[in-house]
């Protein structure tokens, strides 16, 4: 049974090749038959002559030409043109599908026509929707791998954030991240891991309120030299509302740490003397400065209205304020003073906070300063004016007896009311070198 569908498949198949080979002979044949008979090309094929035969004969034009015309006569003309026209006829009979089907295909084609070029604005918006979708879903993508790599970056970048966190130096943070670095008098930093330094933070450098404008912010640093490890903050015009700085080490307290050259105090506040200019000063309307441990602590040209000294204890001191008539006192600014400056922790070789240099005066709303624990300098508070100032439970002094007065408030501090009650002198000593 399988070999005779075979066999049959096959003679179906030659059969289709056998007619389809005729018809197209056969529509070849009548189709240059009747243009040879009525049209006459052979003019334009004359370049083509004289043909050679096989024996070396030729065949000429004239020669073709004179049977063209023995075949266009009279007698013989419509005998040639109706055998030449039952041969074409034949062609197309025997290739009748295949010339039905292109013929249905062309008119398909031509009614399609006026559709396709109503479609084509459509299909061209929609070829359009698809590009798009395509470039948004890229665009995407790109800004969630950027937003990763960003914090890929702010992950690398945390050793140093989290080294200053638990009390290191910048010095010896930036030791422990550059390979090679040698931490002294200076210390080559790596931008990407310096970079965004911040008061809040417990980044070391230089901070000013000089711009005037509605919430300045002081968070940023307005200088850094490479190398310093003094948190310094200059005052302007601007008000300060509120600076506090607590829970830090300044000065030769932690191993490796060094004051600035020339200078003898590791906490300074005052107000400057201006050579051949006016003199300024710092006007505080609540100074506190608690719970610190200092090598020796001075209080010298203050003007307070309230001055409350207390729980103090100190390897000698004298406590001498002198009364005074100063005014009760608070700093505003409203919307153009600048915002608080906050920092918790941290490690410095010194703390300054200065008054202008162009004869005006700083401002500060409350000034705290909480638990600096100190060494190898002194702790200097001077040429202030003052509404309330809190000096409590503080330690001084260097173990070297109570002769000497670690712990001094001159008489150049002055008080409308004035409370000193439980300062004691006992035996303190500067605290060791720790480290980190």
């Amino acid at each position: 049974m399988r070999k005779f569908f075979t066999q049959k498949v096959t003679l179906a198949l030659l059969r289709t090749v056998a007619l389809r080979l005729i018809g197209g002979v056969a529509l070849l044949v009548g189709l240059v038959g009747l243009g040879l008979l009525f049209l006459n090309p052979l003019p334009l094929a004359a370049s083509i002559f004289p043909i050679p035969l096989m024996d070396g004969s030729y065949i000429t034009y004239s020669s073709v030409q004179t049977l063209l015309n023995s075949a266009k006569e009279e007698n013989v003309l419509a005998v040639n043109a109706s055998i030449m026209g039952l041969v074409l006829l034949l062609g197309i009979g025997l290739l009748r599908k295949g010339i039905y089907n292109k013929f249905k295909a062309l008119g398909r084609g031509i009614v399609a026509s006026p559709k396709a070029i109503w479609n084509a604005p459509i299909r061209l918006y929609r070829k359009s929707i698809l590009g798009r979708n395509w470039l948004l879903e890229k665009v995407e993508y790109l800004q969630e791998e950027s937003a990763k790599w960003k914090k890929t970056f702010q992950i690398m970048r945390s050793p140093y954030s989290f080294l200053r966190m638990m009390g290191f130096s910048p010095q010896m943070a930036a030791s422990f991240l550059i390979a090679g670095t040698a931490v002294g008098g200076g210390v080559a930093v790596n931008e990407t891991i310096l970079a965004d330094r911040s008061f809040n933070r417990g980044d070391s450098g230089v901070y000013a309120a000089s711009v005037i404008g509605g919430g300045a912010n002081l968070d940023a640093p307005t200088e850094y030299i490479e190398g310093s490890n003094t948190l310094r903050i200059d005052l302007g015009s601007t008000p300060v509302r509120e600076i506090t700085i607590e829970n830090v080490s300044v000065g030769t307290v932690f191993t490796g740490s060094a004051l600035p050259s020339g200078e003898a105090n590791v906490v300074q506040v005052s107000g400057n003397t201006i050579s051949g200019g006016t003199n300024t000063r710092l006007e505080i309307g609540h100074l506190i400065f608690e719970n610190s441990r200092c090598k020796k602590l001075t209080l010298t040209d203050i003007q307070a209205h309230t001055i409350l000294v207390r729980g103090n204890a100190s390897d000698g001191q004298s406590i001498a304020p002198s009364p005074g008539t100063s005014r009760m006192r608070a700093i505003g600014g409203g919307h153009q003073q600048a915002d608080a400056m906050e920092t918790n922790g941290g490690t410095y070789d010194r703390i300054w906070i200065q008054a202008p240099t162009s004869g005006v005066n700083g401002k500060i709303g409350t000034l705290r300063l909480s638990n600096l624990y100190t060494k190898g300098g002194d702790c200097i508070l001077s040429k202030m004016n003052v509404g309330t100032m809190d000096i409590l439970l503080n330690e001084v002094g260097m173990g070297n007896g109570f002769a000497t007065k670690e712990f001094t408030i001159a008489t150049t501090v002055t008080g409308a009311n004035i409370t000193v009650e439980d300062n004691v002198e006992v035996s303190i000593a500067e605290p060791v070198t720790a480290g980190h």
